[in-house]
């Protein structure tokens, strides 16, 4: 093939036996000593309309992908190539539709920012994916927010050292449901926006994303084997802005249902 590996195909019940299968190559052990210290819990989104829940392995974050937020961040889109960063598995924070969930204010900033956005989620993986086939990886999208300590994000910048403290902390990446992909088609185009107590703060549309869902997956799987189960968290639109306790976000994207929050 090439050179390539061929994509690994799951549903949602074969992506968490996949997963588990992994693990266990990776960590091979006499029977008898297969046991974990400690239960650790696993990261899983529910599928709207069904039972199933999507095990979640990795969350891969695209920045400034979105040609005006990357000026308001102080970049050159014209320039810039994609570059991504990764939040931990358990940082999601599920939100089910139609609800308004609690969510606390951090601690350690005084600038804390909203960013809403596309969810991808991957129900196949490989390495050296090419665009025109990248899409097959996908098997559902949901809505999402990546929350930043911006104060400590900026901080760690301006002294060139990795900034995760300000993206990668509890609760840090609020999601809706997974819808699947047979249900709802691909997001290439279609309305995404954000409102703070009912102001709208941020207004876009999917196709001005400066680097596709597809061109993304492209890109990741030439720096990481993809596996089912991860998921990419696609950029968010200009007009972040920071919210303090009590303020309630609501976050849209067309054929998807909204996503809210309230600061705690």
């Amino acid at each position: 093939m090439n050179g390539r590996r061929k994509f690994v195909n799951a549903g949602a019940t074969g992506i968490a036996t996949a997963l588990l299968g992994g693990c266990a190559a990776a960590a091979r052990e006499p029977e008898a000593a297969q046991k974990t210290v400690f239960p650790v819990p696993r990261t899983v989104v529910p599928v709207q309309g069904s039972a199933e829940l999507f095990p979640v392995r990795r969350i891969y974050c695209i920045g400034r992908n979105y040609a005006a937020h990357a000026r308001e961040m102080g970049s050159d889109p014209t320039r810039e190539p994609p570059f991504f960063f990764q939040k931990p598995t358990d940082a999601i924070q599920y939100v089910p539709a139609g609800t308004v969930a609690d969510h606390p204010y951090p601690s350690l900033t005084k600038n804390y920012h909203y960013e809403a956005e596309l969810v991808a989620v991957l129900g196949a993986g490989g390495r050296d994916i090419p665009v025109d086939k990248a899409l097959d990886l996908v098997w559902g999208y949901a809505v999402g927010l990546d929350m930043t300590r911006r104060d400590l994000q900026r901080g760690m910048g301006d002294q060139k050292k990795p900034w995760e403290i300000g993206k990668s902390f509890d609760r840090s990446a609020p999601i809706g449901p997974v819808h699947r992909v047979a249900s709802t088609g691909h997001f290439k185009e279609g309305a995404i926006w954000l409102k703070v107590n009912g102001a709208t703060k941020q207004s876009a549309d999917l196709r001005q994303m400066i680097w596709s869902v597809a061109e993304q997956i492209s890109n990741l799987s030439a720096a990481f084997e993809l596996m089912p189960g991860d998921i990419i968290y696609s950029g968010t639109p200009e007009n972040v802005g920071p919210v303090v306790k009590g303020d309630v976000i609501e976050m849209h994207i067309d054929g998807l249902p909204n996503l809210s929050i309230k600061i705690t």
